[in-house]
């Protein structure tokens, strides 16, 4: 299989994952303006599948190094497959989570409450189970990082045109969608040998194995946490699953490309986190709020009718941003 030897190859694959889970959801807005939120979401669940079976069969399953995708998945002992399956589970959840706190809320509540606690609280407890890089720089990149999503939700406030009350219940669903964003990491990552990719403890997994069964938890709860919101919206009315057959073959093809690329994302960090350490590579790969933000502000278009003012606010948040990240990666040196 392939396996990263190098770190600042290991700091590319983090920047790629970085890129990917901040640029999935233009696929939404891709999607047909009709298609319901609910019915997009099984197709990027899909597409996540769909690539970490590519991912395992290829990079996986070529080379001399380590094992086989096949021959680690037979190998794997049942602790380790839950560990993952159970990673799968939380990540859906809190992203389900985060979505509804988006449609109660906004993007300029929602994503700077939910991924910011995600990402702070995520490294420390990643740092925890695995202690690679400085703890000084590692910290400090994260802070300069959470400064910076701050002032991205600054920016959306002074671009909003009308002033409306913020709901409680999506500041607690952002709370909560961040606080379980921050555990799903360390559950996939416990199933691996971050020490020794090329031939793991017995019982644990290779991350491409890891990536699967992580990826198989996602499918499989879909069918609980996604069903529930077809039949009982955050907002809306309810759709079924005729609607979802009826989707025509582009739209579902728009859906599934997302769950594609935001599976690039993940396969690439978790395959990086043998060299980067899982504190380093989930912190940068949770940069991916500023991508997103970059997305908003030179594609979409979204504050071309702000205030002046707000291009401060933008300006300081790049820069942050950019040093925060400097911070993360002289972290693992």
């Amino acid at each position: 299989m392939f396996i990263v030897q190098s770190y600042p190859l290991a700091i590319v694959f983090c920047f790629i994952t970085m890129l990917c889970w901040g640029s999935w959801a233009n696929t939404q807005k891709l999607a047909a303006k009709s298609w319901r939120f609910e019915l997009f979401y099984w197709d990027y669940v899909i597409g996540i599948l769909l690539f970490s079976i590519i991912s395992a069969f290829t990079l996986g399953s070529t080379g001399e190094q380590g094992r086989s995708f096949i021959d680690d998945l037979k190998q794997a002992d049942g602790a380790n497959i839950g560990s993952a399956l159970l990673g799968g589970l939380i990540f859906n959840a809190a992203n389900i989570l985060l979505s509804a706190a988006i449609a109660i809320a906004g993007m300029a509540v929602a994503f700077p409450i939910g991924i910011g606690l995600a990402l702070v609280l995520g490294v420390v407890l990643n740092y925890a189970e695995s202690q690679k890089g400085d703890p000084v720089l590692l910290f400090g990149g994260v802070a300069l990082i959470a400064v910076a999503i701050i002032l991205n939700a600054t920016a959306y406030r002074k671009a909003s045109t009308s002033v409306n009350r913020v709901s409680s219940k999506g500041i607690v669903l952002s709370l909560v969608a961040g606080l379980l964003m921050s555990f799903f990491y360390r559950f996939i990552a416990a199933a691996m040998d971050l020490e020794n990719f090329e031939q793991p403890a017995e019982g644990k997994m290779t991350p491409y194995t890891a990536v699967f069964i992580f990826s198989v938890g996602i499918f499989l709860s879909n069918f609980l946490f996604n069903t529930i919101l077809i039949r009982k919206p955050i907002s809306g009315e309810p759709t079924s699953y005729r609607e979802y057959f009826a989707g025509n073959f582009k739209t579902h093809m728009t859906g599934i490309l997302g769950g594609l690329i935001w599976g690039l994302g993940n396969s690439f960090n978790l395959i990086a986190a043998g060299k980067a350490g899982p504190a380093i590579s989930y912190g940068l790969g949770q940069g991916a709020t500023l991508i997103a933000a970059l997305w908003g502000v030179f594609i979409w278009k979204e504050f071309r009718n702000a205030p002046k003012q707000t291009n401060a606010y933008i300006t300081a948040m790049f820069l942050f941003f950019i040093a925060g990240l400097g911070m993360l990666i002289y972290a693992g040196e």
